[in-house]
């Protein structure tokens, strides 16, 4: 398909009352700067505020044209390449295969919701936006839909329980972060044009009875209660809100309103959001009764599992977030490098976009007497930590890494010290208190370890560190030209474990 060779910027004003000025794709082809609905009896419905997004790389291409990202790859089917790389968990038609096949003379348009449940993304979650980006890569045109109204009901899938409501200030402060935290990782992908839309532009004037007249007269709610997501929830003891009951039509009027006004023609999501997908495919057919071939086509991925079963994503501290701002560059690259060699080739596979041949190369290397430990972890990391926080944070992440590994011959400074500190436990020691102490004692007293005989433990099995340099006396006491530039000092129980003292 063909783009526009110069698109012009348009202000539009968001649903959260903030003038943002973006640029609009061609291929939404809008007139003016709104959206129209025409569901039911050819009802007109007008929708403000679609917030778009586009890279430099379409409207800067020579005659007007998009140079296919697919011939990069070879132009291969974005189908085959998600099979291959375990990316590919079930298509409501194999038909999409041979629709995602042309993307020069026919792109698909495909989308991807993110509920903002949390002020940002976690691992988890990435899946979707790789797929996304793998589409992007392929030539396709891609929408990631943050869903300021879905999260207002709670998607009940892989749920035990009915979500807490949040309240409207938390929902717009989730929105903002996740709209940010895709628009940059998508940003830094070469892509050719996306764009992010908030679906509570065109529910927050939709009134029930319209919905109830325009879409629930074509759900049927066999068909509903079949759900496996509906099915769990109302075998338990629990049970399930009529709230959440709706909501795979919510998400399913989604599909039906891009499909109908943008063209959008896949809907992508994990393995838990068949159902939801399904829905939206299922109201495409009843409503829109489109030819044969034409309609809504579903795709889900696998869920980011170890070999143990259990998800990635989450660690004992919590969520393995995308944001900067909710976990350092540093310790996100920490979680990658920590994969067990038993997960690390396939999560080369899923979650970078190295060539299969690289990642078999590695895969055979594992298993050869000179193989060097963690380097597969290492690229892992570096890949991944690229994608999500780009050049800045790898570079960051790598200089910490090193710097901060214990027996390292990099001289430590404060600012780099700084920059971990919001990932590394604390604590504050006056001068007097610090100077002339022993190792072992500081050690107990900032709280690395739990007794003296544990310090002098480890001491002997050589894991206890100042400032990166092994302590191997006992009689090792602090000096003032430890403390590093007069500010703090790094105590180390193995790789791992560190704290930071900060001298007051």
């Amino acid at each position: 398909m063909a783009a526009s060779a110069a698109v012009a910027p348009r202000t539009v004003l968001s649903s959260f009352h903030h003038r943002l000025t973006f640029t609009v794709p061609a291929f939404l082809n809008l007139a003016t700067s709104s959206a129209r609905c025409r569901c039911g009896g050819g009802k007109v419905r007008q929708f403000s505020a679609i917030r778009c997004v586009q890279s430099t790389e379409e409207i800067s291409s020579t005659a007007g044209t998009t140079i296919s990202a697919a011939a990069a790859i070879g132009r291969r089917n974005v189908i085959d390449i998600l099979e291959e790389r375990g990316l590919l968990e079930s298509l409501t038609s194999d038909n999409l295969r041979s629709v995602s096949s042309t993307p020069e003379s026919s792109p698909v348009r495909v989308y991807c919701g993110f509920d903002p449940t949390a002020e940002s993304l976690h691992l988890g979650n990435l899946l979707g936006i790789l797929v996304l980006s793998w589409f992007h890569r392929c030539g396709h045109k891609v929408v990631a839909l943050i869903g300021g109204a879905t999260a207002r009901i709670g998607d009940p899938s892989g749920k035990s329980l009915e979500r807490p409501e949040l309240d409207v200030e938390s929902l717009e402060r989730n929105t903002l972060g996740i709209a940010s935290t895709v628009t940059r990782i998508l940003n830094s992908s070469n892509s050719t044009s996306f764009v992010v839309m908030n679906n509570y532009d065109w529910w927050k004037e939709f009134k029930m009875l319209d919905f109830l007249k325009h879409v629930g007269r074509y759900a049927r709610v066999g068909t509903m209660v079949a759900k496996e997501s509906v099915k769990k929830r109302l075998e338990s003891e629990q049970g399930m809100s009529y709230t959440e009951f709706t909501y795979q039509l919510l998400q399913g009027y989604d599909f039906l309103y891009l499909f109908q006004n943008h063209g959008v023609n896949v809907q992508i999501g994990g393995s838990d959001q068949w159902g939801n997908i399904t829905a939206g495919t299922d109201l495409i057919r009843r409503i829109l009764q489109p030819k044969e071939g034409e309609g809504g086509f579903g795709l889900t991925f696998p869920l980011l599992l170890k070999s143990d079963g259990t998800k990635f994503g989450k660690s004992e501290d919590g969520a393995i977030w995308l944001s900067p701002s909710m976990l350092s560059p540093y310790k996100f690259y920490q979680h990658l490098f920590s994969v067990p060699d038993s997960d690390v080739i396939k999560f080369l596979k899923m979650l970078t976009f190295l060539d299969m041949k690289v990642i078999e190369e590695i895969e055979l290397q594992m298993g050869s007497p000179g193989y060097l430990p963690n380097t597969a972890q290492k690229l892992l990391a570096e890949e991944v930590t690229r994608f999500v926080h780009g050049e800045e944070g790898v570079r960051e992440a790598i200089k910490a890494t090193e710097a901060l590994r214990p027996g390292a011959e990099t001289k430590l400074d404060w600012k780099m010290i700084e920059g971990i500190a919001e990932d590394v436990p604390s604590c504050s020691m006056a001068y007097g208190e610090v100077v002339n102490l022993s190792v072992v004692d500081l050690s107990v007293s900032s709280g690395l370890l739990e007794s003296k005989s544990a310090a002098r433990r480890l001491m002997k099995q050589g894991g206890l560190y100042l400032n990166n340099s092994r302590v191997d006396q006992e009689s090792k006491r602090i000096e003032d030209e430890d403390i590093v530039d007069g500010k703090l000092l790094l105590l180390s129980a193995g790789k791992k474990n560190k704290v930071i003292v900060r001298i007051s």
